[in-house]
């Protein structure tokens, strides 16, 4: 008997800007969404902690050939410190590890800031997924060890005092790629003589994407199943897709950081096929390291501008 091979899925491409609820984690929402829309394929472009909430960017089909440009954007983190209490994981799900009566004033909590902006030297967690000696950090820590985690550089754009109450600070922060917030609430609390972890944290933004792309689980559901439910019997008809696949971003929204060059159809056929193409117009760039090329608006493929050529690296499907 012949094996019957496993569905694929559908060639569907595009991001799928999720507003993840705590309690979810990151391969989590991967899977749920992949299912939604019965992709071929799906990730994730940063994870986002079960206890977080907020934007978690989800590349489907061709969009997964855009993940690096998104992980390399700047992100807005909202987030609550509660002073008095380091934990073991910087956050609400370890024990405490230290603790202090004491609570920072609110112009002691500001006079910190400056430390904390710009290009500044950080140490991760214990509970992250840096790797030492090929494990995982955070897998080290649930064993019980205490690893020595090299501090590296990182960019905060700003940090901003949104609230304060004494017993709690609300933050917001615009940072780079590989910065950890919780590694803020703890030096925070140890500078200030008080300790701290994280209470809340919400990620509001991950370049280019913003607020307005915001799409949750249960209208996604909608989308999908209509009033339905997801239990519906879908054998007896066709799955219309069209609800769902309209709440996708365009793969091309990832690439908004590269310079553009728009070219003929011709061209995009030579370009498909991995043949470099001459580049016209007065408004083209002459030479880029990266660039993307599109045709009637479509995306075609990522490249580099040489001697006036778009020579590409990675082309995307028709």
């Amino acid at each position: 008997m012949a094996r019957r091979g496993k569905k694929k899925g559908r060639p569907v491409s595009g991001w799928v800007v999720l507003d993840k609820p705590v309690g979810m984690g990151s391969t989590e929402a991967v899977s749920k969404i992949k299912w939604l829309f019965q992709a071929e394929k799906a990730g994730h472009a940063g994870t986002l902690d079960p206890l977080a909430s907020g934007m978690l960017p989800i590349a489907l089909g061709e969009a997964t050939k855009t993940v690096l440009y998104v992980q390399d954007g700047a992100k807005i983190y909202r987030f609550t410190v509660a002073w008095g209490e380091e934990r073991s994981t910087d956050d609400l799900e370890g024990p405490v590890t230290n603790s202090s009566d004491r609570r920072p004033a609110e112009a002691e909590v500001r006079a910190l800031l400056p430390k904390y902006t710009g290009i500044i030297m950080q140490t991760p967690p214990q509970f992250s997924a840096i790797k030492i000696a090929g494990e995982r950090a955070y897998d080290l820590a649930r064993d019980g060890e205490t690893v020595d985690i090299p501090a590296r550089e990182i960019e905060i754009g700003r940090l901003d005092l949104v609230e304060h109450s004494g017993e709690r600070s609300v933050f917001e922060v615009e940072c780079g790629k590989g910065t950890y917030v919780r590694s803020l609430a703890r030096d925070m609390g140890r500078d200030l003589g008080c300790f701290g972890h994280i209470a809340e944290l919400r990620r509001v933004e991950v370049e280019p994407f913003t607020a307005d792309d915001f799409v949750t689980v249960a209208e996604l559901e909608a989308a999908r199943f209509g009033g339905n439910g997801e239990n519906s019997d879908e054998a007896e008809a066709p799955v219309d897709f069209s609800a769902i696949d309209a709440l996708l971003v365009d793969t091309a929204v990832a690439l908004d950081c590269l310079p553009q060059v728009a070219v003929s159809d011709d061209a995009a056929t030579r370009i498909r096929l991995g043949n470099p193409v001459i580049i016209r117009g007065r408004d083209a760039p002459v030479e880029a390291e990266e660039a993307c090329a599109t045709a009637r608006g479509k995306l075609i493929a990522i490249g580099a501008i040489e001697q006036g050529m778009f020579k590409p690296k990675r082309v995307f499907a028709g």
